[in-house]
């Protein structure tokens, strides 16, 4: 059924788009191409530009729990109370989506959902001027941003870093040295993890490894490790992978995609996972990493702060690099943007230039990035304490394929039916197949390599 959803969504996205090349034009101004009658992103002076500027903008976001005013901490009401300090003539109304992804896939085609939203994953780079309006050349801030080359497509930005993620994992402390692990003794190989999961069932009462099996979208999060933090290579995921035959093949050393995935296959057979997968509770499983009921939990960065502040023990709240050694001896992490800000190319100018103003005061001033445990977007600020493990370990930004590729990674990815960072299914089929004992790992490797050879044949270059 999960599949189907999948399959569903992307058809109505297809048809949508198109509908809208089909229809004579983009349903906005833009046509691929900067506004002339439009600043740019970059040259925007935050505090000093367009102040008596008016409008009115509803942002959609995937971010849910900041909707709410939070006393304890900054959420979304803080940052609009202090932007209009600055813009008191700029009205701003957020709406949260839970299932984002999804949702937002199939509300985009209509013109009139908003002003600013988190582009969806969805959304293939040619043809983000569909639907985006450019805000600056690739060139004019890819000096000064991380991750800037996320959402830009022939040299033009259409979405700007909301923050960056490093891949790693989520683990308390406590439940750790429990266990007789320290922060310098952490495990750094899949071996030595499931050791430590291992150790965290013997030695303590905690579930060694929460898989977030019921949420579904949770476990897109494996997905985001099988690039550089599998790897070492920045052009594995978006130029060799999908240019590459059996990609999840095993390498034999610990390494790479096939490496990853069978280490959750590895936790859930050797009972290092809840007992009930389909029973486990994304909202619920907050306090208990926070109150030491759970040992560990594979999840971006962007989770860290989310963990700390669901109970009194923020401080038992620690991340650690994904678990893999290249043959170098070294410990490499995949490094990328969260979603990016994308404005909508069919509202007025003032629009525009108020979603340009606000973006801009989020990512360089509101310091949302830093304060959500993140990679900050602006290469000058420095990263949060939560990333101290981090230290030393390289971070691999994914490179952004050249134009000439540049939906090759989208194509054979959708083509395949993986849908991967995009469709959970996948994943949840390794933990699938330990519970009913329907098939085996090397099972779903070889259907997931024929699924994705044949998608390559298809789209990659012929030399």
């Amino acid at each position: 059924m999960k599949k189907a959803l999948s399959l569903v969504l992307a058809l109505l996205m297809s048809m949508a788009l198109l509908t809208a090349c089909g229809s004579g034009g983009d349903p906005g101004s833009s046509g691929g191409s900067l506004d002339p009658d439009l600043p740019t992103y970059d040259s925007l002076q935050v505090g000093e530009d367009y102040t008596d500027l008016k409008a009115e903008l509803r942002v959609i976001t995937h971010r849910t729990d900041l909707i709410q005013e939070d006393p304890d901490g900054r959420d979304f009401t803080d940052f609009v109370k202090e932007f209009n300090a600055l813009y008191p003539n700029i009205t701003i109304n957020y709406e949260g989506i839970t299932n984002y992804n999804d949702d937002m896939s199939t509300r985009i085609s209509s013109n009139n959902w908003g002003d600013i939203c988190m582009i969806p994953q969805s959304i293939l780079l040619p043809d983000l001027h569909l639907y985006f309006q450019p805000v600056c050349q690739l060139s004019s801030i890819e000096a000064d941003y991380n991750f800037a080359t996320n959402r830009a497509y022939d040299g033009l930005v259409y979405g700007i870093p909301s923050t960056g993620n490093a891949q790693g994992i989520i683990y308390n402390k406590k439940v750790a040295e429990a266990a007789g692990y320290t922060s310098d003794s952490l495990p750094k190989t899949p071996d030595e993890f499931l050791k430590f999961l291992q150790d965290i069932k013997d030695k303590t009462d905690a579930i060694p490894l929460y898989t977030n099996f019921a949420a579904g979208w949770t476990m897109t999060a494996w997905d985001a490790y099988i690039s550089g933090g599998a790897t070492a290579d920045a052009d594995w995921m978006n130029i060799t992978m999908p240019q590459t035959k059996d990609p999840f093949a095993d390498r034999g050393d610990g390494t790479g995609p096939y490496a990853v995935y069978k280490l959750l296959y590895d936790a859930v057979s050797l009972g290092l996972t809840e007992d009930a997968p389909t029973a486990t509770d994304w909202e619920g499983c907050k306090p208990m990493i926070n109150n030491g009921e759970i040992g560990a939990m594979v999840l971006g960065s962007w989770a860290i702060i989310q963990m700390q502040e669901a109970g009194p023990n923020a401080a038992d709240i620690g991340y650690m690099p994904f678990p893999i050694t290249q043959p170098d001896g070294k410990q490499y992490a995949s490094a990328g943007s969260d979603y990016c800000y994308g404005v909508n190319n069919s509202i007025s100018n003032d629009n525009k230039i108020a979603a340009m103003l606000y973006i801009k005061w989020l990512t360089e001033s509101s310091n949302f990035a830093y304060d959500q445990g993140g990679v900050p977007v602006l290469k000058s600020q420095p990263y949060p304490a939560t990333l101290a493990a981090f230290d030393g370990i390289e971070l691999v930004e994914d490179t952004a394929a050249p134009t000439e590729i540049a939906s090759l990674q989208a194509d054979v990815n959708r083509e395949s039916e993986l849908s991967l960072n995009a469709d959970q299914t996948h994943v949840q089929r390794i933990v699938e197949a330990v519970i009913t004992g329907g098939e085996t790992f090397e099972d779903i490797i070889s259907d997931w390599n024929a699924r994705w050879n044949a998608a390559v044949d298809r789209y990659a270059p012929k030399s």
